[in-house]
């Protein structure tokens, strides 16, 4: 019998490690290939560093690794949460590092309606630990906007419906930004609206809105889910322009109406609270105006009756003007003694400064009178001087000039000059009167003639030398 069991046990065929275990994973894909599990997701803490996730799906008797590749979890229009019932699409592998089975999953949707409201659960406690969902931080709608923003699908009856509620109530002007409201890209692209209509500037072309409504018509819970999504959620949180969510009907509630800051029953609702009636806004602002003109006529009335009354209060302005008109008269006439006491003060002041003044005045100018006459003194010397060497040359050349035309320089070459009585000089002789007194001027000196005009011969020769009459004195003419 050992003989037996020794030769069977040396026909086994050796494996090694590694041939077992992917011998296995042939055979489990072989065998399972494509399979559905519906179990609920345990030990999931988000997508790995590397972008893929790992989890466990679980029932109340076993468990089995899944694995969700990075492709494969951007495409799937269900993301899986910690605890939700969920029905997975996959292939059944091994993992030959760790011996183990595992589902690599392709496709994930929660388990029913119960798997659904259980998650919507906890992204309402997530949200509104968060303070997503306080009062505090919701913003008050405008009264009247001037342009509202709407979010939903252009081709539905919802658009219409707000478009004509809105014209009837108070016109204004709408823009409208298109999106999926079910599906797999509804979340995505409402998000995106609310934070592309918050991107708007004030003015441009396209003007940003001053209110936004996100709306839908009514629809199932699954088709409702895309506006329970955390993205929708916290992109309707970080909205600067106040927002009213009006999706579904009025029993229905999603998680944009607990974020938003109005929550409408219905788009039609949601309208109405958008804008006010004109014609209500008219009749308010009419009613407005007659109150106010009312109201002023009654304050005006009541101040001109306040007004007379005090008037009556007040004495009379004679009564009023009788003491001060009799200081001013005692004043007045205290005012002339005062004014000349006042002078006399000023005045003995000023006049003790002027002497302070006067003496200081001297002194200083006393010594720079001093230092000025020391330097006026110095400068007349030296102008005086210059001007008296100035003077005796001059006076040396005139008195040279007056040598040479002197007359007394004819009278040395032997000629006389005569004069008259009066001492002026005699040039001719009809200015010689006879027996006129004479004074003839010699070089050496002068001696008296008196003018005897018989003795003249005009017909004499000038050659001829005349001849005295007398013996005592001849004559010159």
């Amino acid at each position: 019998m050992a003989d037996r069991l020794a030769q069977t046990a040396t026909n086994l065929v050796e494996y090694t490690v590694s041939e077992l275990a992917f011998a296995l994973r042939r055979t489990v894909e072989d065998n399972f290939g494509l399979v559905k599990l519906r179990g609920e997701i345990s030990g999931f803490r988000g997508r790995h560093s590397s972008g893929h996730c790992y989890f466990t799906l679980k029932d109340e008797n076993a468990c089995i690794e899944a694995v969700i590749w990075k492709g494969t979890f951007v495409r799937l229009k269900f993301k899986p949460e910690q605890g939700l019932e969920v029905i997975a699409r996959g292939r059944v592998t091994t993992y030959p590092d760790k011996s183990k089975y595992q589902i690599v999953i392709d496709e994930l949707e929660p388990a029913g309606v119960g798997a659904l409201m259980a998650l919507l659960e906890q992204r309402k406690k997530m949200l509104a630990a968060e303070g997503l969902f306080h009062e505090a931080r919701k913003k008050t709608l405008p009264y009247l906007p001037r342009i509202v923003g709407v979010v939903t699908s252009p081709t539905g009856a919802v658009i219409r419906d707000i478009l004509h509620r809105l014209a009837d109530r108070c016109p204004c002007h709408v823009l409208v930004w298109p999106v999926r409201v079910q599906g797999e890209t509804c979340a995505a692209e409402v998000a995106g609206a609310i934070a592309g209509f918050n991107a708007l500037v004030i003015g441009a072309a396209v003007p940003r809105p001053d209110l936004i409504i996100v709306a839908r018509g009514g629809g199932s819970f699954e088709d409702l889910w895309g506006f329970n999504e955390e993205i929708v959620a916290r992109a309707v949180a970080a909205s600067a322009i106040p927002l009213i969510s009006a999706v579904g009907h009025e029993t229905d509630w999603t998680i944009i109406d607990l974020v938003a800051d109005w929550r409408a029953p219905t788009p039609t609702a949601a309208a109405e609270r958008a804008v006010p009636v004109r014609t209500e806004l008219l009749i308010t602002v009419k009613s407005f105006g007659v109150r106010a003109v009312s109201n002023l006529r009654r304050a005006l009335e009541a101040r001109r009756s306040r007004f007379l009354a005090a008037a009556r209060g007040l004495p009379r302005r004679a009564k009023i003007l009788e003491l001060p008109r009799q200081r001013l008269d005692n004043a007045s006439g205290r005012l002339p003694r005062a004014l000349l006491a006042n002078a006399r003060a000023h005045r003995g002041a000023l006049e003790r400064c002027a002497a302070r003044l006067r003496s200081h005045i001297v002194a200083r100018a006393a010594t720079a009178g001093r230092e000025w006459l020391i330097r006026l003194d110095r400068s007349c010397e030296r102008a005086l001087a210059s001007m008296i060497e100035r003077a005796r040359r001059k006076l040396d050349g005139q008195a040279k000039l007056l040598s040479t035309l002197s007359y007394q320089n004819v009278l040395a070459r032997g000629f006389t000059l005569v004069r008259g009585a009066d001492g002026a000089m005699l040039r001719r002789l009809s200015e010689v009167k006879p027996g006129a007194a004479l004074d003839i001027e010699f070089a050496d000196g002068h001696i008296g003639a008196h003018a005897d005009l018989r003795a003249r011969k005009p017909e004499a020769s000038a050659k001829e030398p005349r001849k005295p009459t007398d013996g005592k004195q001849g004559t010159l003419l």
